[in-house]
């Protein structure tokens, strides 16, 4: 377990900024799994910052998705923006 490195803080307020952490990254995989992508980045960004602001170190649990998303075609400079939308066929009205 990593411990925060915050000075003069006690361990109660390490226990819940720990807790937080770990709420916000069960949160933003919730969301995900839900298809709510809002969510999934408000989650994730709160995670990103009590990960910073309690200096824990922790690995990014997130990172993964964003290298499937680069070999996706998602990194920049690599697709113009509206290749994909000219690629979609016309939807079929019933």
């Amino acid at each position: 377990m990593t411990q925060c490195k915050l000075p003069d803080t006690d361990s109660s307020t390490r226990k819940q900024l720990e807790q937080a952490l770990d709420e916000a990254e069960e949160k933003a995989h919730k969301s995900l799994a839900r298809y709510k992508f809002m969510l999934f980045g408000y989650w994730a960004a709160i995670w990103t910052h009590l990960n910073r602001v309690g200096n824990f170190h922790r690995p990014n649990p997130f990172s993964d998705y964003v290298e499937i998303a680069r070999k996706k075609g998602g990194a920049l400079g690599k697709r113009k923006p509206n290749q994909q939308t000219q690629n979609v066929s016309p939807t079929k009205e019933r």
